[in-house]
């Protein structure tokens, strides 16, 4: 981070910008972050951890409501995560991804997936699943999309719950939902 940039987000204040992401929602349920260009104004030392708990400056954020609304500014562009307002971005951390599927439902051949922020996650050929393997230990990490490049990590019960259900196709265990088969190895 350069001087100028250090400058730029030493005043960050996380109550500021939650009001900004809250004006800037409106009564809408997500606001259009993929609409907005605003200047970058640093990374911020905000991190989203793999178990989906978000800490400020090491500090975890303990108010759900907040977390929340920061979770509906959130944008991924390439391999980037922001926070990002119609007047402000900023980068923070995602060590694995930004949300944990928590809950699953399964009911009249759709899987439906609940985030750890309340998120419900129809599977289907617009929310994929996709299952990435660790090369060194050959431990799977399974994803679901939950909206514009925005995944959340499956967690190890729900998938046990998916490999519960899994059925043979063509060679391949996955499961269907949606009319689409998602392998899961």
């Amino acid at each position: 981070m350069t001087d100028n940039e250090n400058h730029k987000t030493a005043g960050f204040r996380p109550e500021l910008f939650a009001i900004a992401a809250e004006k800037a929602k409106g009564d809408k349920k997500l606001p259009p972050v993929h609409l907005w260009n605003p200047d970058f104004c640093g990374d911020i030392d905000m991190c989203i951890n793999r178990d989906g708990s978000w800490d400020y400056m090491g500090t975890p954020i303990s108010r759900q409501r907040m977390v929340k609304l920061f979770s509906t500014i959130l944008r991924q562009d390439k391999d980037q995560y922001y926070l990002v307002t119609p007047v402000e971005k900023v980068g923070i951390k995602v060590v694995d991804a930004p949300f944990v599927a928590v809950e699953m439902e399964v009911e009249d051949k759709q899987i439906l997936f609940r985030t750890n922020l309340d998120d419900y996650v129809n599977v289907g050929k617009e929310n994929p699943i996709r299952v990435s393997i660790n090369n060194q230990t050959g431990e799977p990490s399974p994803y679901v999309l939950v909206r514009d490049r925005l995944e959340a990590l499956i967690s190890r019960n729900v998938y046990y719950q998916l490999v519960d259900i899994a059925v043979e196709n063509n060679g391949e265990y996955g499961v269907w939902s949606g009319g689409e088969f998602f392998p899961l190895s």
